[in-house]
């Protein structure tokens, strides 16, 4: 069974910005429609890795914050916070949404 994509996970994780005087939405013509944001199939896909990031940063997370004790979870989260914004993994939107998700999994 396919788990949902759960409603606080963002749904335009690229906003367009479009010059002109007149208000524009950046969309795509698919299957004869035009789409503003993510299609469900591409949302979906997005959380998929957003979720299977967070998971495995766990572990990590876990590594960390036992390696430094001296730092607070706060700041250990900010430091993979930091990693991943570096690797370009995922949006901005996305990369607060993990760390909420992070947050929770790790119960701090």
């Amino acid at each position: 069974m396919i788990k949902p994509v759960p409603e606080d996970f963002p749904r335009d994780v690229t906003p367009s910005s479009l010059a002109g005087a007149h208000p524009k939405l950046a969309g795509r013509l698919i299957d004869g429609k035009f789409v503003v944001g993510l299609t469900e199939e591409e949302r979906f896909e997005r959380w998929d890795i957003c979720e299977d990031l967070a998971q495995q940063l766990v572990g990590v997370a876990r590594r960390e914050a036992s390696k430094y004790p001296e730092n607070s979870r706060d700041v250990t989260l900010e430091r993979l916070r930091r990693g991943i914004e570096g690797k370009q993994w995922t949006s901005s939107v996305e990369t607060d949404w993990l760390m909420v998700r992070l947050r929770s999994l790790l119960e701090w």
